[in-house]
């Protein structure tokens, strides 16, 4: 909502949104909202207090959920610029709720992978890899925190967690061990714990390879809350033509 209707990413009219989410149901389907991390709900009560958007995330190392990963792929599917300006905005939209680096990360990488899939490219994941590296190297992201987001040993204690790297790693595992979005939603379900996050992630990566006619039927005529996202998705391809022109 924020993105189509600001044309560009504005952390604080994205940050009242989210208090509008919380205290009004804004988004929310049939207006009803549960179950709110504890760090999303510390920085929405910061914001509401007269935080800039920007400051409100928590950062410190404990501090390291998933709420900010599970929410940005819409971001990807608007942005059509450089590699180097997604990976800025993926971290940037991070700020409001989770500011530790290895969250923005996440995010950014997350983000360089959807693209690469949408790209149709051989090794998606090891293309976003090789992608972020040349821009950290470039930037002022720290190397040794990418080392810890793209340590391949996140792999070996993925198990759907809320810790955002286990579900970024977690959502990798079924999405590269699954031949359809069927499948891959209900493996990442299949992990337990955090399960309508890793499915979320991985069901979006699943859905840009698989494509519309991917999701069953049966779930896409099943799906609440059409008169929400429906608005939304048209107001994106809109906006997303209008920018490649």
């Amino acid at each position: 909502d924020s993105l189509t209707r600001c044309k560009t990413l504005n952390l604080n009219d994205f940050g009242y949104g989210l208090v509008r989410w919380r205290n009004e149901g804004f988004c929310a389907v049939g207006g009803s909202v549960f179950d709110i991390g504890a760090q999303t709900s510390t920085a929405i009560n910061r914001i509401a207090s007269g935080y800039p958007a920007e400051h409100a995330g928590p950062n410190s190392e404990q501090m390291n959920g998933n709420g900010s990963l599970m929410r940005v792929l819409p971001l990807v599917l608007w942005h059509v610029g450089s590699d180097a300006e997604l990976v800025y905005l993926a971290m940037r939209q991070s700020l409001p709720t989770h500011g530790h680096i290895h969250s923005q990360l996440a995010c950014a990488f997350y983000c360089l992978w959807a693209r690469a899939v949408m790209q149709g490219r051989a090794n998606p994941w090891q293309d976003a890899e090789s992608r972020l590296w040349v821009i950290a190297r470039e930037s002022e992201i720290p190397s040794g925190d990418l080392d810890r987001v793209l340590d391949p040993s996140n792999a070996k204690t993925a198990y759907g967690s809320g810790y955002v790297l286990d579900t970024l790693w977690s959502a990798r595992s079924v999405f590269e061990s699954t031949q359809s979005y069927e499948d891959c939603v209900r493996s990442a379900i299949a992990l337990g714990n955090d399960t309508d996050t890793t499915a979320a992630v991985a069901g979006g990566i699943a859905g840009l390879k698989y494509g519309l006619n991917g999701i069953p039927e049966r779930w896409r005529s099943g799906l609440r809350g059409e008169s929400i996202y429906r608005p939304l998705l048209e107001a994106l391809i809109v906006i997303n033509r209008e920018m490649r022109v």
